[in-house]
């Protein structure tokens, strides 16, 4: 006969399964916390010792990672934890070369290594069309549009959409009422506004210039900023997408031009020598001569809308010495680098407020002194960088990881400015060979021969790498393969 269970049980079974619940709960909890934390058992050490996090992806992904030899389980995109200190890593994928590279890392700190460029083996040049001459080009920043000018005195340009696998050209020649009709005119490519419509044409004749602003899309609307404002203008930069605000000098005096409205402001900043426009936070940064003693010259900031401008930096002294002045926005934070000779200081917080009382809540967060006087400095697209050049040597300053690394450019011959093709790789064209580097000079690759002077762009997809070169009839528009099919 069944013996019906004594109801007194059921309080003692509960407490040992609450008590076992519970037990779980402080055991297994700080376990899972200890482990997100990097908290690992080292058993050849016999110890618990924190790991840092690495974060893999490719261009193209799909690669194989492996860490001081071991491969990890995953193709990229992947991660993994690893004990502090440094470590090899490469990845690789059939059909590209290898990206390999040495980090340093330190407990509980994630570093991303998503930014692997994975080179074909196979660099085969395409044409893509060919050109008689090719006098300049332009790639616009996106990478969807490059602008050809076969020839110096002629307002005709070949526009070419390379943001799909097929690239189309058209065929742009500017109305002749738009300039001023001479026999000895230059025309040249300038720059582009980042929206990717307008491009600015600087157009020379005798000892004058003028600056028209060329719709890509409506040739019609494009607009001739020296006849409508009867100025000698030069530097012009855009100040927005609307291709109707420029910022351009008249003489020394930075002044805003509204093509729209014909319309000039006022001198922002007087005593200008030179100066670049960072649109996404409105902000100038010029380098000047300091208008009550014309032996100093100043580096400073202006805001659109600033009663005046504000100077960051005052020099004495030789003249020669390269100064320099940028600015830029990376998570909300504002940067600022400044260089004069060899020293580079970078400052981050809020810029100068010229309309109140002047405060300016910029803080030093790093110095340094690089080998040479520094010709060029820049912030990469994103911000994440600080970038010097001078010749053949470069340096670059990561502002996440605050880590400072010098490299040199490969090769011999002439040295042009090393310019931006993404966030983390940039590119030259020393000796007629375009070759990439990272943002460290790590894992440089020569791609194909180009025409020194030329533009080059990786797409947007990233699928090919275009630039000029010469052909059999002249020269040509070519590109790269970068992504296999």
């Amino acid at each position: 006969m069944n013996r019906k269970p004594h109801n007194k049980r059921f309080p003692f079974r509960r407490i040992f399964i609450y008590a076992v619940m519970t037990l779980a709960v402080v055991v297994v909890v700080p376990l899972i916390t200890f482990f997100m934390l990097g908290y690992r058992i080292d058993t050849s050490k016999g110890n618990i010792e924190q790991y840092a996090f690495l974060q893999f992806n490719s261009s193209p992904s799909g690669a194989t990672v492996s860490v001081d030899g071991a491969i990890i389980g995953f193709k990229t995109p992947t991660k993994t934890s690893t004990p502090a200190g440094k470590h090899v890593v490469v990845m690789w994928r059939s059909g590209y070369e290898k990206w390999q590279k040495t980090v340093s890392v330190k407990p509980g700190t994630l570093t991303w290594l998503n930014y692997a460029l994975l080179v074909p083996k196979d660099l085969t040049v395409k044409s893509v069309a060919n050109y008689a001459s090719v006098y300049s080009s332009l790639a616009s920043s996106k990478g969807d549009y490059m602008l050809v000018q076969p020839l110096a005195d002629k307002a005709s340009f070949s526009l070419v959409d390379i943001s799909s696998d097929t690239a189309r050209s058209t065929d742009l020649t500017l109305p002749a009422s738009l300039y001023t009709q001479a026999a000895d005119s230059t025309f040249r490519l300038e720059k582009w506004s980042d929206n990717e419509r307008y491009a600015l044409v600087s157009h020379k004749y005798g000892d004058k210039t003028e600056w028209l602003v060329v719709d890509t899309q409506n040739l019609s609307q494009s607009k001739n900023a020296t006849k409508l404002f009867d100025l000698a203008l030069t530097n012009v930069e855009f100040a927005d997408d609307s291709g109707n605000t420029l910022y351009a000098l008249d003489g020394s005096d930075l002044r805003k031009l509204d093509l729209g409205a014909a319309t000039i402001s006022k001198p922002l900043v007087s005593n200008v020598t030179s100066y670049s426009v960072y649109i996404k936070s409105k902000v100038i940064t010029y380098v000047g001569v300091n208008g009550s003693n014309k032996s100093q010259r100043v580096a400073g900031v202006y805001r659109n809308g600033d009663d005046s401008p504000y100077v960051m930096k005052t020099v004495s002294g030789d003249a020669s010495i390269p100064l320099n002045i940028t600015t830029t926005n990376y998570f909300n934070d504002n940067y600022i680098a400044m260089s004069y000779g060899k020293e580079v200081e970078i400052l981050g917080g809020s810029y100068p407020n010229t309309t109140s009382d002047n405060a300016n809540n910029m803080k030093k967060i790093e110095s340094f002194k690089s080998k040479v006087d520094i010709s060029n400095l820049s912030f990469s697209p994103t911000g994440k960088y600080v970038f010097v050049q001078s010749g053949a040597y470069f340096a670059s300053y990561d502002l996440e990881y605050q880590n400072l690394v010098e490299s040199s450019l490969i090769g011999n011959g002439n040295v042009s400015p090393v310019r931006w093709l993404d966030e983390n790789h940039v590119w030259t064209e020393r000796n007629g060979k375009l070759t990439i580097y990272e943002f460290d000079g790590a894992n440089a690759h020569t791609i194909n021969s180009v025409v020194e002077g030329q533009a080059a762009t990786l797409t947007n997809n990233g699928r090919f790498l275009y630039s000029i070169g010469t052909s059999k009839s002249g020269y040509q528009l070519q590109r790269v393969r970068m992504i296999l099919p």
